[in-house]
């Protein structure tokens, strides 16, 4: 089981493919098997990194105060000791604040941005539902979360047509599930996250997506992204939901991926 030690945490990685390092970093679940729709596509024109968030999967599940600058750091401290200078970095939702945070505050180390399903900050609405969901959490478990988080990945129509495959990502999900407290922390997190007032100061190439009918990060979240990071270009996609990555990966991967070979000239 490929992991590296970086200072204070076990991190699970996959590296495949050869070519400009490109690194796909997931939201909030954070395991890197999120992206197993875009790993063999991206792979054959770059070296794809995935990981494993510290605090989820098979990554070290730190009781720590979690923050997505904490998180930002952990990928930068990957890169270290993977010996990756620069990369290309696509960041769906959490990983897009990620993207958010090393963009303004390690320019230098990002080849290019993709902020995908991503938020510049919290409003209302963002702050009732993740209190909403972290109060499933706490008073029900996991297991309830998990089920009541799939309502909001996904369209309808997909989850009613996926349900023996729902059942499988349940499973495995709660096979290597953190303690409660641990999940309860990193959406305490996100909700923190604001850095609307400095996206003007993005200087990294940066590609914007969401899907039209995304009810977790509305369309108007990355409208307001793609307005202020300068330069930036804006991509919605018909459909797919939060989780357009995975049920709508033809377009998505078509978008994304024009996107990043321009940026490395292939």
């Amino acid at each position: 089981m490929p992991t590296v030690f970086i200072g204070d945490a076990e991190i699970y990685y996959e590296d495949t493919g050869r070519g400009e390092p490109l690194l796909l970093v997931p939201g909030l679940s954070g395991r890197g098997s999120f992206w197993a729709s875009q790993v063999a596509d991206f792979s054959r024109d770059f070296r794809v990194v995935v990981h494993d968030h510290r605090g989820t999967g098979r990554s070290t599940h730190s009781r720590i105060r979690y923050s997505v600058e904490q998180m930002a750091d952990d990928v930068l401290r990957l890169m270290d000791t993977l010996g990756i200078d620069g990369a290309h970095l696509v960041g769906h939702s959490t990983g897009g604040a990620i993207g958010q945070v090393l963009a303004l505050e390690h320019s230098g180390r990002l080849r290019s941005l993709v902020l995908s399903a991503t938020w510049a900050g919290p409003d209302p609405y963002f702050r009732r539902l993740f209190e909403s969901r972290k109060g499933v959490l706490l008073s029900q478990g996991l297991e309830a979360y998990l089920r009541a988080s799939a309502l909001f990945m996904s369209p309808p129509v997909w989850i009613s047509a996926n349900d023996a495959l729902l059942e499988a990502q349940h499973a495995a999900a709660l096979a290597e599930a953190a303690p409660v407290e641990v999940t309860a922390s990193r959406i305490d997190a996100i909700l923190r996250h604001d850095r609307r007032a400095q996206l003007t100061e993005i200087r990294v190439p940066t590609l914007v997506i969401v899907a039209q009918d995304d009810i977790i990060t509305p369309r108007f979240y990355s409208d307001e992204l793609a307005s202020r990071v300068p330069g930036a270009k804006l991509v919605v996609l018909d459909a797919g939901g939060h989780g357009a990555p995975g049920v709508a990966a033809g377009p998505y991967n078509a978008a994304v991926g024009a996107f990043l070979r321009a940026q490395a000239g292939r």
